[in-house]
């Protein structure tokens, strides 16, 4: 199986991007890129295909969920996976309604993180 899955991380606090970054490393998955705004992430998905983007709900030049919609415009294939401290279920739902394919609550566990990735990629060799 390909394991060279590409993945943006888009969130405003540096911690968390490389907290998540450490573990998709250490999950095996080499193509990580980053972005802490609104404005980067649409960028770095017209310059580049990811299959799955991490994205926070709260930006400092936007709101995730209202980036949905351009992200699956950009790239219908996209699994947009909502990363948010506030995991309100109307949240949770507003998110899911407009299109994203996931939701991981802050602070988020390795093991949640291989299980999105699983979602996804069933046959996926995680490390």
């Amino acid at each position: 199986m390909d394991q060279s899955i590409s993945i943006l991380i888009v969130d405003d606090v540096g911690t968390v991007r490389s907290f998540l970054h450490q573990t998709l490393m250490h999950l095996g998955i080499d193509h990580v890129r980053e972005a802490s705004t609104a404005t980067q992430c649409v960028k770095s998905c017209e310059e580049q295909h990811f299959d799955i983007v991490f994205l926070d709900i709260e930006l400092p030049d936007g709101d995730g969920k209202e980036l949905i919609a351009t992200l699956n415009e950009i790239n219908p294939s996209v699994n947009v996976v909502m990363v948010s401290a506030h995991s309100t279920v109307d949240n949770v739902k507003d998110a899911i309604e407009r299109g994203a394919k996931g939701f991981v609550v802050k602070p988020f566990s390795p093991k949640k993180i291989a299980a999105m990735l699983k979602k996804f990629y069933p046959d996926l060799e995680l490390a």
